[in-house]
């Protein structure tokens, strides 16, 4: 779907209006919506809360401990944002326990999301899709849905990862929420930049634990060279 089609809210979509993006973890964001941060930052303003401290990707390491690793991932969020146009002022780091959001309270969590983007004055709030298998991705999807009750005058959009890439059926799931295609355009080599920025989850930091996560190739490619995928959060 062409965006200056869109029958719904089309600005934020160009950047003239402004947009927070929930990641469930670093890269995240750059994945799903670099080129949209992008124009937002060039544009009305964009804010990026990450809800995990992505500590878990790397179990098996001795070197990288937990905290150290998450130290590290936040650096390479705060650089991906700068590839995208941001600054470390556009990013809200909650440090919540990666691969435990199933945990906390959808409530609490919740009504903290709404402050913090109240603060940024922003009403389009884009979600990790309800059908990403990640667990941490549900979870922010479902925290996003208590999100909503509270500010049903907001506008909540899902941006699909993992299903995007290793859900068979997801040309029919993505159908069936009448999406809009976003071709990254010449924001596409930023993007690149941004996710190549998160070297910890390209096996570029972590040596000692070979069963450790790394974004596969082709991966990074799809995301990259294809369209962003967006549909308004059932």
């Amino acid at each position: 779907m062409n965006v200056a089609h869109l029958p719904l809210l089309p600005d934020v979509f160009e950047g003239r209006e402004s947009l927070v993006v929930l990641a469930p973890h670093p890269d995240d964001e750059s994945i799903g919506c670099g080129a949209l941060l992008a124009r937002g930052f060039a544009g009305a303003g964009a804010h990026v809360i990450c809800l995990t401290d992505g500590s878990a990707s790397h179990p098996g390491s001795r070197q990288w401990t937990p905290r150290r690793l998450a130290r590290q991932r936040r650096a390479e969020m705060v650089a991906a944002i700068e590839c995208l146009g941001g600054s470390a002022r556009d990013l809200t780091w909650l440090g919540m326990a990666d691969s435990r959001l199933y945990q906390a309270d959808a409530t609490e969590v919740a009504a903290r999301l709404e402050q913090i983007i109240e603060g940024h004055g922003a009403r389009h709030v884009f979600v990790p899709a309800a059908e990403d298998h990640h667990e941490d991705h549900q979870a922010t999807a479902r925290f996003a849905g208590a999100l909503r009750r509270r500010r049903p005058e907001w506008a909540f959009y899902s941006y699909p990862v993992w299903c995007r890439w290793d859900d068979p059926d997801f040309r029919q799931t993505a159908t069936r929420h009448a999406p809009v295609c976003v071709p990254p355009e010449d924001l596409r080599d930023r993007k690149r930049a941004a996710i190549h920025a998160h070297r910890s989850q390209l096996g570029r930091v972590v040596t000692d634990d070979p069963s450790g996560f790394i974004l596969p190739a082709g991966f990074i490619e799809k995301f990259v060279t294809e369209d962003e995928i967006f549909w308004r959060m059932p």
